[in-house]
């Protein structure tokens, strides 16, 4: 990091930020690729600068971290304050730069209205900076904030796209791409969650784009809770972006000397398209992000009972799918919801934590010890933060739900919010949970969360904290279970919650070609080892889509793989099938999790390709995958990229091949046995492999000569 007297920057290992710190709020003059260490500051500065025009402000709005109301700027402020109900008017000067080897602080305050502000950019991982923002009182009467933005970001001109991702239940993560015209696009989650609407991850780039070319900066809230993003456009064409955590009117009320940290966004820069960002963020979530990464063991195959028993379970019924979970290679056996309290539908005993005994009669434990004896592990599906009205822990505290006083207390699925911010309840769950792990040997819990927070109660912000604090405490208690986090599928999934969790439940969905679509907007900025990605039943019980298991097991590699269907169900070749391709998974899984991930761009919608390449680039394994009938008979050729250009390689097509593509493969031995390639072959010229039919898929093993 240098500085002169009005400039100062941020460098990083694949990223640089240029600031003007001599101005009345600091300004953004540069965000991007790294500049050179003697790059003069004031001339890049220059290089930015727009004169005054007509109709505007004699001291026109610059391109501030701090956008308010108040000297001419005109789009969304940045920062909202009320006192005794009324707006404040507000103006902040920059104080104080605080320079250190890896960040660099802003410190704001204005006097006269008694507020501090401290904007702390970070650079914390090639190519990814850390953006937190800090509110203090310094006044003698409460502030109530309406909006803080965690990060106010004038874009660079180059950015004129900004791509969101955004969807429902069963089909999260649909990508939109558009010009960032003149105006206002606004997304607020209001669910007490991050929800579907997935406004907390975004991109903005440059038209031209893609995998692998263009320059690219990613956007991420790590927040669990209710959020904002808002892109403009003004009459000017400069273009902006706020985040942040939404919050009701009067839910963060600061007294005199209390601060308000609003949670932190993670910013990834890169000018080698998707692909240079992907590898960005997802090094930053295992470097940063994940609970002790470094420690991991190898990523254990699941079986789930769900789709294979729902609520129809017993210990007899799951001994059995153990025994055919075991003879397929299952790792990891987990019951799912049904095994507590009166539990046989969704509508009764979230809340009673305590192992039915219609059930197991003996408890859980010959259930765990039937499950270890056929070498797996054992894992529980849970639901903490819910309470049944038809429950022994409503009856009992009907007060310890989120409600408005005095009136209805409408459920979504059956259930309530429980307040986990009341010391009472946080300490029941806890116990109760405490008491399961500490009295059976369980590895893993499935932690779930399947109803919005309504009505807030202005408990939105509160709450989430408390789920953290209640995880920390679990895992603190217990640092050797693993949790995954999931949320009617992807209705809660961001960085925050992956620093408690080891995985997210990316979708309810297993239609492998929904996944497909699916993990590709989950892959832009999630490691594959954290993106669960399970086998599903045939016909598909959300789709009802009738896939091969060839190619619903080849999509489940690329991920953290499971099976969510039962074994019993299928027909002797569909299990040696599954069988051998979880052998595949465990021979590729550390290559899978543990080195980059790059898109091939096979061309259209209905082409999926995407190559994981070892951390020491010794290993490769690739996917190409067709959802629809191809117009041409002659498939795009498979170009590879990633693998370096000067190297040699053995490429082998890895069995069981598709049925109905592998009659068109010719010299199917040579496929088989390997043939060298160049790198620069292969990243150039490629693969021409039948990839025609729909619902096709190709494994391709890779191995430096």
């Amino acid at each position: 990091m240098t500085r002169d007297e009005r400039y100062c920057r941020l460098d990083g290992e694949g990223v640089c930020a240029v600031f003007a710190c001599a101005a009345r709020v600091p300004e953004l003059v540069y965000l991007g690729t790294p500049l050179a260490a003697d790059e003069d500051l004031a001339a890049i500065a220059l290089a930015s600068a727009r004169g005054r025009h007509e109709s505007q402000a004699d001291d026109p709005p610059t391109p501030s971290l701090l956008p308010l109301d108040g000297r001419g700027f005109l789009g969304t402020p940045a920062l909202e304050l009320l006192a005794d109900g009324a707006a404040m008017a507000i103006d902040p000067v920059l104080r104080d730069t605080r320079a250190e080897p890896d960040a660099i602080t802003f410190a704001l305050a204005d006097e006269r209205a008694g507020i501090a502000i401290n904007l702390r950019w970070r650079a914390v991982s090639p190519g990814v900076l850390v953006i937190e923002t800090s509110l203090r009182n310094m006044g003698d009467a409460p502030v109530t904030i309406a909006r803080l933005a965690s990060l106010a970001l004038p874009l660079p001109d180059w950015a004129t796209y900004i791509t969101r991702y955004a969807g429902r239940w069963s089909a999260e993560m649909r990508s939109e791409t558009g010009v960032i015209g003149r105006g206002a696009w606004l997304n607020e989650s209001r669910g007490g969650r991050t929800g579907f609407g997935g406004g907390n991850w975004l991109l903005a780039h440059e038209a031209e784009t893609g995998v692998t070319r263009g320059q690219i900066i990613g956007l991420h809230l790590g927040w669990s809770g209710d959020h904002y993003s808002i892109v403009e456009g003004d009459a000017d064409a400069q273009r902006r972006i706020q985040m942040g955590c939404r919050l009701d009117i009067g839910e963060i009320v600061l007294e005199p000397g209390t601060r308000f940290d609003a949670p932190p966004v993670h910013l990834g820069v890169s000018g080698e398209g998707r692909n240079g960002l992907r590898n960005a963020m997802t090094d930053h979530v295992r470097r940063h992000v994940l609970p002790d990464r470094a420690d991991w063991p190898a990523r254990r195959v699941h079986l789930n009972s769900w789709e294979a028993l729902s609520f129809d379970m017993d210990e007899a019924k799951l001994k059995r799918l153990a025994d055919d979970a075991a003879a397929i290679g299952i790792e990891r056996f987990v019951v799912d919801d049904g095994w507590f309290g009166g539990r046989r539908d969704d509508r009764t005993s979230l809340g009673d934590w305590t192992i039915s005994p219609d059930l197991f009669p003996a408890g859980l434990d010959p259930l765990i010890a039937h499950v270890e004896a056929l070498g797996m592990d054992f894992g529980l599906w849970v639901e903490p933060e819910m309470v049944s009205p038809d429950s022994d822990l409503y009856r009992v505290h009907p007060d310890w739900c989120i409600h408005a006083p005095g009136a209805e207390r409408p459920t979504q699925r059956g259930q309530l919010v429980l307040d986990l911010t009341r010391s009472e309840v946080s300490d029941h769950i806890f116990a109760a949970l405490d008491a399961l792990l500490s009295n059976h040997r369980i590895a893993y819990l499935k932690w779930d969360h399947n109803r919005d927070l309504f009505p807030r109660a202005m408990k939105g912000h509160a709450q989430v904290l408390a789920v953290y604090a209640l995880i920390d405490r679990l895992r603190a208690a217990h640092p050797a279970v693993e949790i995954e986090s999931c949320a009617s599928g992807g209705g809660r999934i961001d960085y925050a919650m992956l620093s408690g969790c080891h995985r997210v439940w990316a979708s309810d969905n297993n239609d492998a070609i929904e996944r497909l679509r699916i993990n590709a907007g989950w892959g832009q900025f999630l490691p594959l080892e954290v993106i669960g990605n399970h086998v599903g039943p045939s016909p598909n019980p959300v789709t009802g889509r009738r896939l091969s298991m060839d190619f619903r097991a080849k999509v489940a590699m690329f991920g953290h793989m499971g099976v969510e269907a039962d074994p019993a169900a299928m027909s002797a070749d569909e299990r040696e099938t599954l069988a051998a391709h979880i052998a595949l998974y465990k021979e590729w899984r550390d290559v899978l999790h543990s080195g980059s991930c790059h898109w091939f761009d096979l061309g259209g919608d209905s082409l999926f390709g995407q190559i994981a390449i070892a951390a020491d680039g010794g290993r490769a394994l690739a996917i190409a995958a067709r959802t629809d009938f191809a117009d041409d008979f002659n498939a795009p050729r498979i170009r590879l990229p990633g693998l370096d250009a000067d190297a040699r390689y053995a490429v082998r097509l890895i069995e069981p091949w598709p049925d109905k593509a592998r009659r068109y493969l010719p010299n199917g031995t040579r496929w088989r046995n390997g043939i060298a390639f160049g790198g620069a072959y292969l990243a150039n010229d490629g693969l021409a492999l039948p990839l025609t039919h729909p619902e096709t898929a190709w494994l391709i093993g890779i191995e430096r000569l």
